[in-house]
Parts: C-alpha cells; structure tokens; sequence
C-alpha cells in the first residue's frame, strides 16, 4: 500500500471519517531515509517540479561548531542516543537531535540529514 500524506481515516474519538475520494499522486510519500554511520553516500531523487532533492544514506563526517563559534570537520565514531528513537542507537541511525561521539567530543546533530546531504552538530559538554 502507497505511503500517505494524507489526513488520517480515524478521527480522534476512534470513529472513522467518510471517504471522500480516493488517494491522489501529489499526497504519496517516501519511505524515511535510515542515514547511516559509515561511507558517505547520497541518493538523489527527482521531486515535484522537475527538482532534485539529495538524501543522505551514510556518512562518517559532521561539521561541528565549538563553544568559540568555530566549525570544524569531526569524525563521527558512534552514536550515543537518539531522542527520535531509542532502538536506532544500536542500529547506527542518525537523525536530528541524535548524541555522536566524535574525535572531538560529544555532538547534537542539528542538520535533517535524511532531508538535505550534510551532517551539521553542535559540540556538547
């Protein structure tokens, strides 16, 4: 079954809504991106308009800023917790807000990386 963005069928009580019409092409949606730690690999897809969009599969570098306003290149070694999930620390997944440990310290990563194809931080600790 296609992925929906569509209003939901059930209304809040738990009661269903009347169908109104069928799904249309312009609300399908995409399967999330599961970015990875590892080699970076991007994924471009063609989006309404005849645009591209980049998603972000793996990457092992962020961009970090230190409390001096400096951005510097990190390594990411692993990740340590995840608010959007807790089952995805263990399976590798980066996604904003998620703890990295880097080379240079502990970072929050406060890019969308499965929504543009860069990792961005900010040095915690």
């Amino acid at each position: 079954m296609a992925i929906s963005q569509r209003r939901s069928r059930r209304k809040i009580q738990g009661g269903l809504y009347k169908p109104d019409r069928k799904k249309k092409k312009r609300e399908l949606g995409r399967n999330p991106t599961s970015t990875k730690v590892g080699e970076k690999s991007v994924s471009t897809k063609r989006v309404m308009s005849g645009k591209k969009k980049t998603f972000l599969l793996s990457g092992n570098t962020v961009n970090v800023v230190g409390k001096d306003g400096k951005h510097i290149k990190a390594i990411i070694k692993t990740i340590l917790e995840n608010s959007a999930n807790r089952h995805f620390v263990r399976r590798n997944i980066i996604t904003k807000g998620a703890v990295v440990e880097t080379d240079k310290g502990k970072a929050r990563i406060t890019s969308r990386p499965g929504q543009n194809s860069n990792l961005e931080g900010v040095l915690i600790e």
